[in-house]
């Protein structure tokens, strides 16, 4: 009896030892799949919110003074209004810091409605490069005058880039959402723009993302204009649209930096983020506002513990992280993977779980 106990200890030590052995490798396992693929922080695009060939393209041949590959990727765009707005916002972006090839191009063509309404949104990123991305009161009076009084000039240059474009075309309207909210345009101004805007894509994302803006209580409104705004927007939206992130983004805009954790997970927002999820499943693929909805939504869905749904988005985006909320931070790259960890280690324990 004396030498079976120490038997029997031996043999439990070794059975709960080869237990543990297989647990820890089975939990290594989970993590090694679970985490495949997945960048680290040094390797996400902050330019980006997600892979664009085209526009890069465009971007390297713009920094080469040839303005020819912008020229065709607009006219390639049609009347995919959505793509034309974001190209136009991507073409514009450097026109503000160099324009010797915009110019080239307006000499070329000179009535080109695309050229036109790259000219009047360049002057529009002009403004907001004088007037600088700190809050009003880190803002000097002279980068105000500044900001005020090239936001005033690019009235006249949109101007024309409406008499020139083409029938139906949204776009130089929507580029002057911005615009109006840099002027602190009267709410009446803003209704008869987004009339215009309504009449051409009753529907378009980026316009609809644009005038929340402007209703939220940092611009222009309230949080109560801002959230019936989007309440509006995201009930009457087909889907796929992705309007139903409107609410989402209001909710953020003006609960997020003061909001308790809990308050992710109470059932009116989580009401919130599962309309959206359907209507990102519903959206084509090619949509260009579908990275920046899944940020989000990755954001949201790991503050409300649902870690393996918000996995799922992350690995959508992963390796760009220029969108909503990661672009607030300083190091956006770095928050962005902090929540990736996060969710994933969410997932894991949910899967050990099982």
């Amino acid at each position: 009896m004396i030498r079976i106990v120490p038997i029997a200890i031996l043999a439990l030590t070794l059975f709960f030892w080869l237990r543990n052995k297989r647990r820890s490798a089975k939990a290594a396992s989970l993590a090694a799949k679970a985490g495949a693929g997945l960048l680290p922080p040094e390797r996400q695009r902050t330019d980006r919110a997600f892979p664009d060939p085209e526009a890069d393209a465009v971007l390297a041949a713009l920094a080469r003074d040839d303005w020819q590959p912008a020229a065709r990727a607009l006219a390639a765009a049609g009347t995919d209004w959505e793509r034309r707005c974001h190209l136009v916002e991507i073409i514009a972006g450097p026109a503000a810091k160099e324009d010797g090839w915009l110019r080239a191009w307006q000499a070329a063509r000179p009535d080109d409605p695309d050229a036109a309404v790259v000219h009047a949104a360049a002057k529009v990123c002009l403004a907001w490069e004088i007037r600088g991305s700190g809050w009003a009161r880190n803002t000097t009076v002279e980068q105000f005058a500044g900001f005020h009084r090239v936001l005033r000039e690019a009235q006249e240059d949109f101007a024309r880039a409406e008499a020139l474009a083409l029938p139906g075309d949204p776009t130089p309207y929507i580029q002057q959402i911005p615009l109006h909210k840099g002027l602190g345009a009267p709410h009446e101004t803003l209704h008869k723009l987004w009339d215009e805007v309504t009449a051409r894509a009753p529907y378009h994302y980026a316009a609809h993302c644009g005038a929340l803006q402007y209703w939220c209580a940092k611009w222009q409104g309230s949080a109560e204009l801002a959230r019936d705004f989007a309440a509006r927007a995201a009930a009457s939206a087909p889907p796929g649209s992705l309007l139903t992130l409107l609410p989402v983004i209001s909710w953020y805009e003006h609960h997020d930096s003061d909001a308790p954790s809990e308050a992710y997970g109470r059932p009116e927002t989580r009401a919130l983020t599962d309309a959206a999820l359907v209507d990102i499943a519903a959206a084509r693929p090619d949509h260009p506002g579908l990275a920046g909805a899944r940020h989000l939504l990755a954001y949201f869905l790991t503050k409300q513990g649902r870690h393996e749904a918000a996995l799922e988005q992350f690995r959508q985006v992963d390796g760009y992280v220029n969108a909503t909320p990661w672009r607030y931070y300083t190091d956006p790259a770095k928050v962005y993977c902090a929540y990736r960890q996060r969710a994933l280690r969410g997932a894991l324990a949910g899967e050990r779980g099982r």
